[in-house]
């Protein structure tokens, strides 16, 4: 390891951030006396151009073959130094940042001697693992600009087509039978009351007819190996038991099915056949037999669809299929669901109580009562509907911590929607908060409360139980300070928006972490917010944290950009800092594999010796901290550098 020892070190006022708390001066002193350092020099505002000027100069000047800029964090403008330095023929990983700013004179702003000892050891300590440095090249990986886009929701959908628009291919992974997820559900969107089959249907019609899309319904993804722009990708097409090359969409099959059981796209309220078909507006015609209620599966000999199919298209015999891709990204947006009924137990299970999406079925033109507010339990219009908040939301005993975001909302719609069907009808709104905080939110909710007929109630239910033809609702109004009493014809609860049940172990699949709720947790909510801390798969949508339609949208649309972004070069270059291993100490024992996070290591079987997949590994040091011979170590950050910033910090 070469040491370096014409090392030149910047020190920076930050204005007043740093100069105002640390003494300049005696700091570029005591440098100067160092050994092996030949050059200190103060400036100002060493990000800005002229600042950037003395360093070129004093690297030509001075033949420095390293750098200490002292100064605000790494994260800030660590790249912006290295480029200076490389422009001028030194390697960009001879230099490094002194944190003099967040790590010395702001925690001690108001002790200028005690600041100025901390930056003098602080600069000392980095010179010292300067003198170690290794010159690095950052790894070259290929890249295959296409893209994995895992849910089919309305998320899934704009990601895939931002990418495909943008001439990259992309392979379209959905599970249902059907894709447009919940959005196809809805009655209508707040704060304009537009039909979502209006506004999605081109996207839909696009997505399922794009050249550069390739769409799997029915379908997941089973397996995914590999790095950031080379991932070979196992999907399982699972068995639907109708050959769709044959299927001509004549629905005969479904005319002489005998079996009747509820309808998920209806959220129960309606009965579909055991062959399953996608929503009425969803495009793509794939019909599939469920075998959980399909009578041949179930001990008997039925055959009536396969009997009447003109074109012989049903297969019992159908196993699932595997298919493998090779894609370079990953954009995982899985979706959501609610909060399972029964949760929180508060609420007694009664065909009257509903959740919110059921009510946009009954709300919606295309539901099962084709937009005619009727009751699940004997079809008469309801003349008072009671809407409640907050269910299982905020609620860290009962359900979930968090708020669900657009449970407001849609409250606000679905009351406005219920009262422009039945105009005579009463609307009652149970609620915590009202948090209204999108462009033209509040707008909304205001104009809802002044609408006659929907009445908001600040306070929460303390109990409900059926009363004959009514659901008996008892609560409180905190701001008048007095006990409601409420007899009921519908409740309609807004449920708490969960992460699907299936997400915990895509995330598995995918390497990636999730929250303790399971949803799919970001590298950084602020700065980046559409990435996982796995190179290469982001994240879109409500699967990251509960959303709506813009927001929802708009995270996809991020995830694109990203994607855009990667694929705008031609190959990829990734941090040398990353683990390497000893082979003459290595004992093989495995432990660094099964502490890395990224799965980067690996142990040949053949040399019983550790490997680091340069591709992925993302230099965390934790196989560096568990290996019990050392034989694993980080460029750069090696023990004996350390050791050395340690001596000098320790005085």
């Amino acid at each position: 390891m070469a040491r370096q020892e014409r090392i030149g070190v910047f020190v920076c006022h930050c204005g007043n951030n740093i100069a105002g708390t640390v003494d300049i001066e005696r700091v570029v002193e005591e440098l100067s006396h160092y050994p092996g350092v030949v050059h200190v020099e103060d400036y100002m505002y060493m990000c800005s151009d002229p600042g950037q000027e003395l360093m070129r100069k004093a690297i030509q000047e001075k033949a420095l073959t390293g750098i200490v800029n002292a100064n605000c964090s790494p994260t800030l403008h660590q790249r912006t130094f290295r480029r200076v330095a490389e422009a001028e023929g030194l390697n960009p990983y001879c230099v490094e940042i002194a944190n003099i700013r967040e790590q010395c004179s702001w925690p001690h702003a108001d002790d200028k001697e005690t600041a100025t000892r901390k930056a003098i050891a602080i600069i000392k300590a980095t010179v010292e693992k300067l003198r170690f440095n290794m010159a690095l090249t950052p790894t070259v990986t290929p890249l295959t600009k296409r893209v994995l886009v895992i849910g089919a929701g309305i998320a899934g959908i704009q990601a895939a087509l931002d990418i495909a628009n943008g001439g990259y291919g992309v392979v379209l992974v959905e599970q249902d039978i059907g894709i447009g997820g919940h959005v196809m559900q809805l009655a209508g969107t707040f704060p304009s009351l537009e039909q979502p089959d209006s506004l999605i249907a081109s996207r839909l019609a696009e997505v399922a007819s794009h050249p550069l899309v390739k769409l799997y319904t029915y379908a997941e993804v089973e397996e995914v190996s590999g790095y950031v722009g080379n991932f070979d990708v196992k999907i399982r097409q699972k068995a639907g038991y109708i050959n769709r090359g044959r299927c001509n969409a004549c629905g005969m099959c479904l005319e002489k099915c005998p079996v009747l059981v509820s309808s998920e796209y209806d959220c129960g309220l309606s009965q579909r056949k055991a062959i399953r078909l996608p929503s009425p507006a969803a495009l793509t015609f794939h019909p599939v037999i469920d075998v959980e209620h399909c009578l041949h599966f179930n001990g008997s000999q039925c055959q009536a669809c396969c009997e009447v199919c003109p074109e012989g298209a049903i297969d019992f015999s159908e196993e699932d299929t595997f298919v493998e891709e090779r894609i370079g990204v990953v954009v995982a947006a899985p979706g959501y669901d609610l909060l399972p009924v029964g949760q929180p137990e508060a609420y007694p299970e009664d065909p009257d109580i509903i959740d919110g999406l059921k009510f946009e079925r009954i709300l919606s033109a295309t539901g099962p009562t084709n937009g005619e507010i009727r009751r699940p339990s004997d079809g008469k219009v309801p003349r008072e509907v009671v809407f409640i908040s907050c269910v299982g939301s905020r609620d860290p005993e009962h359900g979930v911590p968090y708020c669900s975001r657009v449970c407001c909302m849609y409250v606000a719609k679905q009351a406005l929607l219920y009262r422009q069907a039945v105009p005579e009808g009463q609307a009652y709104i149970f609620y915590m908060d009202i948090r209204s905080d999108a462009k033209g939110f509040e707008e909304f909710v205001q104009d809802v409360m002044d609408e006659g007929g929907i009445l908001y109630l600040r306070g929460e239910v303390s109990r409900m139980f059926r009363d004959g033809d009514k659901i008996k609702v008892w609560g409180v109004d905190t701001l008048i300070g007095r006990n409601i009493e409420i007899s009921a014809d519908l409740v309609v609860l807004a449920r708490a928006m969960v992460p699907r049940p299936t997400t915990r172990e895509l995330t598995r699949k995918l390497n990636i972490a999730s929250d303790a709720h399971g949803f799919l947790t970001e590298a950084h909510i602020k700065l980046r917010p559409v990435e996982s801390l796995t190179s290469g798969i982001y994240l879109a949508g409500t699967a990251q944290w509960p959303r709506d339609l813009p927001d929802t949208i708009a995270s996809a649309e991020a995830a694109a950009s990203k994607v855009l972004s990667l694929f705008s070069r031609e190959e990829l270059l990734h941090e040398p800092t990353i683990a390497w291993v000893d082979e003459e100490i290595c004992s093989g024992c495995e432990q660094c594999v099964a502490n890395c996070t990224y799965k980067a290591i690996e142990v040949d079987k053949r040399s019983n010796v550790a490997r680091v997949n340069e591709a992925i590994c993302e230099g965390c040091g934790s196989c560096a901290a568990i290996c019990p011979s050392n034989a694993v170590q980080l460029k750069n950050s090696t023990p004996r550098q350390f050791f050395e910033i340690i001596d000098v910090a320790a005085g």
